[in-house]
């Protein structure tokens, strides 16, 4: 299977630290942070990528030349403007007849066996995985009367799924694709046509969306591997809703 991972955007919300580099370039622990999104599939045995540029595609470029030489990679400048979606169609006729799909700022310790079991359980076209929204913001604990019993430090928020990515795709899918946005057009449409299941992972996961993240994701490495370097067991992970 080759895995295809988004990482043509320019990374608006990690300004100006992207004004030169791309979001998926930006340091995570003393290497980028596509680095990091690559090791979490090569561990598992997936080591064939398709790499979606846009934004200085010649950057990304540069550094798919300093990966192993045991790993596949080929680079697709798919435009500087193109949408997740469009990313994605121009791709398709790389990926075969399954693929993984991803992007370039996730990082979790998901099981891909796993992920790839859970999705050959039902008969979509598309998993995608999902973890609990973690919130900005710190939560007070009350009781019933108003009384302040405990704070939690930006809780995960475990009744409400976010898409984490990390989804598997049948070359099928592309049947449904509208317009060229894959978050608020592409998976809708799947998820109306019942072609679209969720995986549930409760081990670790973070995205990158801000040059702060890059600097508390930098601080996990410090200590030894970081927390997204083995995968969670399958027997956490597993479970999902249409």
């Amino acid at each position: 299977m080759r895995t295809l991972i988004l990482c043509g955007g320019k990374g608006t919300r990690a300004y100006p630290r992207t004004l030169e580099v791309p979001k998926p370039l930006l340091d995570v622990g003393g290497q980028p942070v596509l680095g990091h999104v690559m090791e979490i599939y090569a561990r598992q045995g997936f080591k064939d990528f398709v790499l979606a540029a846009g934004f200085q595609a010649g950057l990304v470029s540069d550094f798919a030349a300093t990966l192993p030489r045991d790993w596949s990679v080929e680079v697709v400048d798919t435009g500087v403007e193109t949408n997740t979606g469009g990313r994605v169609q121009a791709c398709l006729d790389r990926m075969g007849e399954r693929f993984f799909l991803t992007y370039a700022d996730g990082l979790g310790d998901v099981d891909l066996d796993g992920l790839l079991a859970f999705h050959d359980s039902h008969p979509a076209a598309v998993t995608l995985t999902t973890v609990p929204l973690p919130s900005q913001y710190g939560t007070v604990e009350c009781t019933d009367t108003g009384r302040v019993e405990c704070f939690l430090e930006k809780p995960r928020l475990p009744d409400h799924w976010i898409n984490a990515g990390f989804l598997v795709m049948e070359a099928g899918a592309g049947d449904w694709f509208v317009g060229d946005d894959l978050e608020r057009q592409f998976l809708p449409s799947l998820g109306a046509a019942g072609q679209l299941f969720a995986y549930r992972h409760r081990g670790f996961w973070r995205s990158m969306d801000t040059y702060k993240d890059s600097l508390e994701l930098s601080a996990l490495c410090a200590g030894g591997p970081p927390p997204w370097t083995a995968p969670a067991p399958a027997t956490l992970t597993t479970g999902g809703s249409r």
